[in-house]
């Protein structure tokens, strides 16, 4: 399904699995998904290590950056749909869950929780701590998708990429969208 009117904000963290954000965003580019971009400074060097890639590479049609306090992620007024940071480090996932806004991805996901739109995050870190597990609970109770990157074995995934983008194809569903190709079970 094709919705260009929609618009996402994609945010990556510093957490080790850049494949999952570029996933993601390949993913919601495909079905015509206006992607709205920031990446941390740790999110580089991640991306940089794990895949020889600098955000400029990333398909977004804007990015903003993470300092930048007046980009319209940072407001209510600024009509986006939904908001997924992809990876998601824990200290991104500590200051959400305890509003905490130092940078523009903890600010956008303050606006978006505080006006009622959708919030996935998707931490990555094992194993956890009782910090972590009571941030996501926190996050959770104030309205934020807690989504892991588990992976689904049941459509014999045959390379890592089978498994990232079947992952990021659960996220488009969490959202919403539906996504050709995508292998749900039943």
């Amino acid at each position: 399904m094709k919705d260009s009117n929609k618009r996402i904000i994609v945010a990556v963290t510093g957490a080790s699995g850049a494949v999952l954000a570029v996933d993601f965003i390949d993913i919601m580019h495909e079905n015509g998904i206006e992607l709205h971009g920031i990446v941390s400074d740790a999110a580089e060097k991640v991306l940089e290590l794990e895949l020889d890639l600098k955000p400029p590479d990333l398909k977004f049609d804007k990015c903003y950056a993470y300092d930048d306090f007046a980009a319209a992620p940072s407001s209510g007024s600024s009509r986006f749909d939904a908001m997924v940071i992809i990876p998601c480090s824990m200290g991104t996932l500590a200051a959400v869950a305890n509003g905490i806004s130092s940078n523009l991805i903890h600010r956008a996901a303050d606006v978006t929780l505080k006006e009622k739109r959708p919030l996935v995050m998707v931490p990555r870190e094992t194993p956890m701590n009782r910090v972590h597990l009571d941030n996501m609970l926190k996050a959770h109770d104030a309205g934020a998708v807690i989504m892991p990157p588990v992976p689904a074995f049941y459509h014999r995934p045959e390379t890592i990429r089978d498994i990232t983008r079947s992952f990021a194809g659960r996220i488009a569903h969490q959202l919403g969208f539906e996504v050709n190709g995508f292998k749900a079970w039943g």
